[in-house]
């Protein structure tokens, strides 16, 4: 094997490493290719969604976004070790997100038992008084429209093959059947219907100190080798790009508007890339494009076969 394909290899194992655990190989064979009925069809919008290296950048804006709800980051400061433990919340975020689109029905329900039996314990008080439990169905849909608004925009703006609108509907309905799922009521099952529930929130949305320890901590002191800084810099950057303006300001993030172009170019590129090292480890797609590229033919199509589609962007709730 010659190095580039070796380094491939290597970046591809040390990225799944991060994300799915010690053995991403067996993570696979258990979530992927585990026989039995399934919820979705990983050819259908949430499978093409959540399979697609945009994930990584629409996994940093949703965080960003759901921290500005005080309830939710009250609940996330008092009861998570995202400080002290990054990569496992993250790979506990990854499996829950893998067992309940790619998963079997079984795989699904049990991801879902676990998250529930979670929330029961995270419960409190905030500093005015009110009490929070994760359990509480308000919450609940806040996140999942923070996750679902945000990884619909990152595909739209850097995924391999963006969905039409009929696309984007049905990827929002079929994330509502996990919300449901996990004790949501009501939620959205069209983009429109997307948009008008976020903006329902905005009332209640604020800057906190918690909210902008959290973009400091996701901007400028994450949890990732120096080496690897700069393209998690570029990760950043096309989160931010996608990230309301008010929401940037009330995060305390010095990010204008106008540098937005510049930070779309960085997530293209930095998406582009990681997509690159990932698509090593699907068996003969890495092969047959890059024996294209070399006889001067356009690569094959991703491993849906659909052809690229026009970019999308949706409005952000509160626009930008």
């Amino acid at each position: 094997m010659s190095p580039v394909p070796r380094v491939r290899l290597a970046l591809a194992d040390a990225l799944l490493r991060r994300v799915a655990g010690p053995d991403p190989d067996e993570a696979r064979a258990r979530i992927h290719l585990a026989p039995g009925p399934r919820w979705f069809d990983p050819d259908s919008p949430i499978g093409r969604v959540h399979a697609d290296a945009s994930m990584f950048v629409g996994g940093v804006r949703a965080l960003l976004l759901q921290s500005l709800h005080p309830r939710v980051m009250t609940a996330v400061a008092e009861h998570s070790a995202y400080r002290m433990d990054p990569w496992g919340r993250l790979r506990n975020t990854a499996e829950f997100i893998a067992a309940t689109t790619f998963g079997t029905t079984e795989a699904s329900e049990r991801a879902v038992a676990i998250v529930k039996a979670v929330h029961k314990r995270v419960y409190g008080t905030m500093p005015d008084g009110a009490g929070y439990t994760a359990s509480d169905p308000h919450l609940l849909s806040w996140v999942h429209l923070g996750e679902t608004e945000s990884f619909l925009l990152a595909h739209q703006r850097f995924g391999r093959h963006p969905l039409d609108d009929a696309g984007c509907d049905e990827y929002v309905a079929q994330t509502a059947v996990v919300a449901r799922a996990l004790g949501v009521e009501d939620p959205p099952v069209t983009v429109a219907g997307l948009r008008a529930q976020l903006a329902g929130f905005r009332g209640e949305l604020a800057s906190t100190d918690a909210a902008r320890g959290v973009a400091t901590f996701l901007l400028h002191t994450p949890p990732v080798p120096w080496v690897a800084r700069p393209g998690y810099a570029l990760v950043a950057s096309g989160a931010l790009a996608l990230l309301p303006v008010w929401a940037r300001r009330e995060l305390g993030v010095r990010a204008p508007a106008a540098f937005d172009p510049l930070r779309r170019v960085g997530g293209t590129a930095i998406t582009a890339t990681i997509r690159w090292t990932l698509d090593s480890k699907a068996p003969g797609a890495a092969r047959e494009n890059g024996a294209a590229r070399e006889n001067g033919a356009e690569p094959a199509p991703g491993r849906h076969g659909i052809p690229d589609g026009p970019r999308r962007p949706l409005r952000t709730l509160g626009g930008t």
